[in-house]
């Protein structure tokens, strides 16, 4: 794995610039007022259609680089329209209040455990994402079990630092803010 990371460090801030342009389109997309011709489905293929689009510009960069990404839609597909729904969901939520501080307004839409459990299970669906797209990535036949021993370790890694990193934003989020109870009342991921 550290023989393979500075091969692979460029791709990778390549990738998250990529995911940062996904997440800002859904986040856009929420903002906008519905239309009442268009439904949720229709919307939410149109934005899944939008991330094909970003990944394809990514793939076309990263073509100079010495490793070859087949996405297979059919695996991914399920996690990622699951992200991007709850992703609308909460930007619309947040965005349709009446607070123009966004971070007033996060405070106004949900509680701070609400917002943690939102952000785990965001970054949950991202993971299981990543370990679906990891199969992309075409290598030489010995490399194989390489490739998946690092997709095990990655998925690993990003699911258990995915809860504290949730506490940790959203503790960020309501730091110096007046306290409102959570309506769960539990501080534990269930």
């Amino acid at each position: 794995m550290r023989l393979a990371l500075p091969h692979l460090e460029p791709v990778l801030l390549l990738n998250v610039g990529k995911e940062i342009e996904k997440d800002t389109a859904v986040i856009i997309d929420a903002s906008r007022p519905l239309a009442t011709d268009i439904d949720e489905n229709r919307r939410l293929s149109d934005l899944l259609q939008t991330t094909r689009d970003i990944d394809r510009r990514f793939l076309d960069t990263v073509g100079r680089f010495p490793v070859e990404i087949v996405v297979r839609y059919d695996e991914i597909a399920p996690f990622r329209a699951r992200r991007i729904r709850l992703l609308h969901e909460a930007a619309s939520r947040i965005l349709r209040g009446d607070e123009p501080r966004p971070r007033n307004a996060l405070r106004a839409a949900y509680s701070q455990d609400e917002f943690a459990r939102l952000q785990h299970e965001l970054f949950r669906l991202y993971a299981e994402e990543v370990r679906s797209l990891s199969r992309s990535v075409r290598l030489p036949g010995p490399l194989v079990p390489l490739r998946e021993m690092i997709a095990r370790e990655l998925l690993g890694v990003m699911l258990r630092v995915a809860w504290p990193l949730a506490r940790e934003i959203a503790a960020f989020v309501w730091r110096d803010a007046p306290a409102r109870p959570s309506s769960r009342g539990n501080d534990s991921i269930a």
